[in-house]
């Protein structure tokens, strides 16, 4: 698993970086991807994620690295959706933040877990929700910062085509996207929480799951 994981990741994000639609949006786009490939390797002794993170942390970083190669924008599956479901603009961007919050929202619930730190399962959920909104808040930040900086990507790296709600609605999702990870994932992540409890190599806290 850790070599198809690596090899698709090397391959996407090696793909992306070729000719993409623009090469400072690019690097603003893939840098998550890449500072969260640093994190894994070097936790990877340390703290080992469950398979399940692993692969949903993989598909997170292919969304970024796609959008960073076409723009958010300019994604072209997401514009050939648009006469199909009626949209007036490319939602690629929305995907990409319902992702930003079903990806954090189960790395966050993991550590919680695995370390003991919330032992209510409510409270544990709304401590996660509350995360993914703040993350979601600073990188809606960043981008803010990041286009203020260059005013030649700042359309491309926002991605707001036109729509003044667009920060708003971004957030929205990623609200939406932890919630559904809550509810859809929760079982099959306690599964594999499980099935780590008794690795050596799988800091864990059994009673922590409930």
């Amino acid at each position: 698993m850790k070599a198809a994981w690596l090899i698709t990741f090397f391959a996407v994000l090696i793909w992306s970086g070729i000719a993409p639609k623009d090469y400072l949006t690019w690097v603003l786009e893939v840098a998550p991807a890449v500072i969260g490939f640093v994190i894994l390797a070097t936790t990877y002794h340390s703290f080992r994620l469950t398979g399940l993170l692993y692969v949903l942390i993989l598909s997170h970083c292919v969304v970024l690295m796609v959008g960073g190669h076409y723009t958010y924008a300019e994604v072209p599956l997401f514009d050939y959706l648009k006469p199909v479901f009626g949209f007036e603009r490319n939602n690629y961007d929305k995907l990409g933040h319902l992702v930003q919050g079903f990806v954090p929202a189960m790395i966050s619930r993991e550590i919680l877990i695995r370390n003991n730190i919330v032992s209510s399962a409510a409270w544990r959920n709304f401590f996660i929700i509350c995360v993914c909104l703040s993350l979601s808040a600073l990188y809606e930040l960043i981008e803010w910062s990041a286009a203020m900086v260059s005013e030649q990507a700042a359309e491309a790296f926002l991605g707001t085509q036109g729509d003044i709600w667009d920060t708003q609605s971004d957030m929205a999702f990623a609200l939406i996207g932890a919630m559904l990870a809550l509810v859809v994932m929760g079982r099959i992540h306690d599964r594999q929480l499980d099935q780590i409890s008794n690795q050596p190599w799988g800091r864990f806290r059994r009673d922590s799951i409930s």
